[in-house]
């Protein structure tokens, strides 16, 4: 079957020739039209399964009658086009541009979101000057956050600062100046005021859209959290504001680690939706703000890096924007 199916899913069974094979090897020879390399991609981006199981390591080797299923997600347009969407610009200059990304914007365009998106803004401000070392749907793309959570991002105008900045978030500030910080409202308040979460993360073998704590196969991961402030304070606390270091940069990471330790970002769909109940059990005045609060509770309100060009030290902060602050406004009335 030709990889030029999109859109579909291409079903093979491991034959005895192909036993011990690596995986992303034995697709690039079972299927006509696709390359290794595209083959390792689909293997990363969740899109293989072997048995039912998501399976995202290229190496993994295959064993004779194993069923593999492998989904051809649809192409990406050739290049997305600029759109006139209002950027909340904190700095700029001829290297980079810090945004503060607000909540429901998706930041570059993807399956199901071709328009609309940070990308589409950047390119209508900016110009061709965009880096394009991310690739033409994902020009000067050095980091993400997600679709619902807000704050600020940093983006390469030219390769050079790209280059440098994606060795910054490559480091993730272990040894260089990289620092990132969110503050997240959360469910309850863990019992200590700072911790560590040390748990490797990786795609969930049930939905290829959620990530999930994988003790076996999964991505070192390490969030460092503090508690900065108890809802109500003295008390068993209903919700908490807690500040939030990545110590590493995986999908989902701070919603997954929060949840994990029994206190997900509140709003959180995907990872906290079981503590929807307590909202319920709120006063009266406080149901409406949390009702209408459409998201989690996740802002990236600290970045700090080293100048590509200059090589000095540059932080930047930004609140919580308005929804968020209404929300720990409210918190603190309890």
């Amino acid at each position: 079957m030709s990889a030029g199916q999109v859109g579909t899913r291409i079903e093979v069974v491991v034959d005895e020739a192909g036993s011990g094979s690596r995986l992303d090897a034995y697709l690039a020879r079972a299927i006509a039209d696709l390359s290794r390399n595209r083959a390792k991609a689909l293997i990363v981006s969740g899109m293989v399964a072997i048995g039912g199981a998501t399976i995202e390591e290229p190496k993994r080797p295959v064993k004779p009658g194993e069923a593999i299923t492998v989904t051809l997600p649809p192409p990406e347009p050739a290049e997305p086009e600029g759109e006139p969407i209002a950027l909340d610009v904190v700095y700029e200059d001829d290297d980079l541009i810090v945004v503060d990304k607000p909540a429901g914007m998706v930041v570059h365009p993807a399956a199901g979101n071709r328009t609309g998106t940070l990308v589409n803004a950047l390119i209508a401000h900016c110009g061709p000057s965009l880096s394009g070392i991310g690739g033409v749907s994902r020009p000067g793309i050095v980091h993400r956050l997600d679709k619902d959570t807000s704050g600020l991002l940093v983006v390469a105008k030219n390769d050079r600062a790209h280059q440098s900045l994606a060795a910054q978030f490559a480091d993730h500030g272990r040894e260089g100046p990289l620092e990132r910080a969110y503050l997240a409202l959360c469910w309850g308040a863990p019992g200590r005021p700072h911790g560590t979460i040390d748990a490797p993360l990786g795609r969930s073998s049930q939905n290829r859209e959620k990530i999930e704590i994988r003790r076996s196969g999964g991505r070192h991961a390490v969030t460092r959290y503090t508690v900065v402030e108890r809802f109500p304070e003295g008390a068993t606390p209903v919700a908490s504001l807690v500040e939030c270091r990545l110590e590493t940069g995986r999908t989902h990471q701070i919603r997954v680690h929060l949840a994990s330790i029994a206190h997900p970002v509140i709003g959180d769909q995907a990872y906290g939706a079981g503590f929807a109940t307590k909202v319920a059990r709120l006063p009266e005045p406080m149901r409406d703000a949390f009702s209408g609060f459409g998201r989690q509770a996740l802002h990236a309100w600290r970045l700090g890096f080293e100048h590509p060009s200059t090589h000095a030290g540059m932080a930047f902060e930004r609140p919580p924007p308005a929804d968020m602050a209404a929300l720990i406004s409210a918190l603190k009335s309890l």
